[in-house]
């Protein structure tokens, strides 16, 4: 083989290479590799970059002021190690899901279950809140292998879904975990409003 045809032959296999991934992409969560810092405003940024001492604070302050009853069901909720979120992990499909404030006034309150699913459209995972008053929807990004970043807006039942930037008060950012084989975590730093911290728990 000649050096004309080796170039050939490696160009074809990196298209080859190119088109699977591009197969194989529709079934995985947007990668972030750069690109997500560029969707993401300042003001998410910062609320990322804070996540940590946030959610500390708020658990101190909703485990000190909570019902007893609630704390003990948020400590099973805060429980799990984070699994992978890749191979073989498929979200797509039907959820039960359920918000946990964290951090206002009442310190606690665990909202019950409503109906959430996450589909595939193509371009990565997508994520909704199908029912109850305030609702989300948006999309996963790659963050690592055992976590995620949630970028979508809220919007109320008798509203149309909004988009990510459509409007700053409900712009919403979090990080996505999966504690359990049948669970995944959504955690929002700093909503807009009624606390300093939401936990959105999915179940299948």
């Amino acid at each position: 083989m000649n050096i004309q045809q080796m170039r050939d032959s490696m160009k074809i296999s990196s298209q080859v290479l190119s088109l699977l991934v591009l197969l194989v992409g529709g079934s995985l969560p947007v990668r972030a590799d750069g690109e997500l810092a560029t969707l993401l405003t300042a003001a998410d940024k910062l609320r990322l970059e804070r996540f940590t001492e946030t959610r500390q604070a708020a658990i101190k302050d909703a485990t000190d002021k909570g019902d007893a009853r609630d704390v003990e069901e948020l400590n099973r909720i805060l429980d799990g190690a984070a699994l992978s979120l890749s191979g073989s992990f498929d979200a797509t499909g039907d959820w039960k899901c359920r918000t946990i404030k964290l951090g206002g006034d009442p310190a606690l309150v665990i909202y019950g279950w409503f109906k959430c699913r996450i589909s595939d459209d193509g371009a990565g995972w997508y994520v909704e809140k199908l029912t109850g008053s305030q609702r989300t929807s948006g999309r996963l990004f790659t963050d690592s292998d055992t976590r995620l970043v949630y970028i979508g807006a809220g919007h109320y039942a008798d509203e149309q879904p909004r988009k990510y930037q459509s409007d700053s008060d409900r712009d919403q950012v979090a990080y996505v975990t999966r504690p359990t084989e049948n669970r995944l975590r959504f955690e929002f730093p700093e909503p807009k409003y009624e606390s300093r911290f939401d936990v959105l728990e999915f179940e299948r």
